[in-house]
């Protein structure tokens, strides 16, 4: 090394997360019997995919049952507030076991 050459320690270019870490919750596993909640903002192209994974999650789980999104709401119109409020009871009422949301791009 010569010299004339600058030397500089070496440091974590990511600063310490400030995120406490913590387990996943476990998965429901099979999804036969189970009930699938739809929840969706309208933003982008719902109408298209949820029947999709309707589709393919009925293709592997037969007796899989949905609640369809308009059952809920829309999360990110007029009345998200109310609409996110009543959420949790809403999805309560109906059974739900697990939710697919944010679909969309």
């Amino acid at each position: 090394m010569n010299e004339n050459e600058a030397i500089y320690d070496v440091v974590w270019p990511l600063g310490k997360s400030h995120w406490d870490k913590r387990d996943l919750n476990p998965g429901i596993g099979d999804l036969n019997g189970r009930t699938i909640g739809e929840v969706w903002d309208r933003v982008f192209r719902g109408e298209e995919i949820f029947p999709a994974i309707r589709a393919a999650l009925k293709r592997r789980y037969p007796r899989v049952r949905f609640v369809e999104y308009d059952t809920f709401g829309d999360t990110h119109g007029v009345n998200q507030r109310q609409v996110l409020a009543d959420l949790p009871a809403r999805l309560r009422e109906h059974g739900v076991d697990a939710v697919v949301s944010g679909v969309g791009a």
